[in-house]
């Protein structure tokens, strides 16, 4: 059965006038990127298509947390990422091809967030109430699948990770 990882883009900066599209990592975001590719390498979370908002925060997260890996797995850069709710972001999973056993989205709250609460039925300890709480930046999340992509419904999925690496 398929797994979805989940990284939220890490802190960025609001510099004057920039569009929020374009908006840069800050001085922690630009730390704590290569931890969450640390993360993902020493929980063994490789991922086998990177779906990837196009928004700069975004690109600019997984490439710092690419550089981590052992191996570049391919990335795609998704608009339809940018701005989505939850129930969009269910879609764009659906679509993921068969032969994609773990999925990683490197996306923006509140909708990665959102996701997550909808898919996850199950989860240890009290993750999903610290995540009901906030999805923080850099924060990482795993979610066992229990069927292919299109059949995905909600509380279906177990949370089996959730960390907050930082750098």
């Amino acid at each position: 059965m398929p797994d979805l990882v989940i990284l939220r883009h890490a802190k960025s900066a609001w510099p004057q006038g920039v569009p929020d599209r374009e908006r840069p990592l800050g001085p922690r975001g630009l730390r704590d990127a290569p931890a969450a590719g640390r993360l993902l390498a020493q929980a063994a979370l490789l991922p086998d298509l990177v779906l990837c908002s196009p928004a700069r925060r975004t690109r600019q997260t997984w490439e710092l947390a690419a550089a981590a890996l052992p191996a570049q797995p391919p990335v795609r850069f998704a608009p339809q990422l940018y701005g989505a709710d939850a129930e969009e972001l269910l879609d764009v999973v659906r679509d993921t091809p068969a032969e994609v056993a773990r999925l990683l989205l490197v996306g923006h709250n509140p909708g990665l967030q959102e996701l997550i609460l909808l898919l996850a039925g199950e989860a240890p300890d009290r993750d999903l109430d610290r995540i009901e709480t906030k999805f923080p930046t850099s924060a990482v999340a795993a979610l066992g699948c229990p069927a292919p992509w299109p059949a995905l419904n909600p509380a279906t999925a177990v949370l089996t990770y959730f960390a907050i690496p930082r750098g």
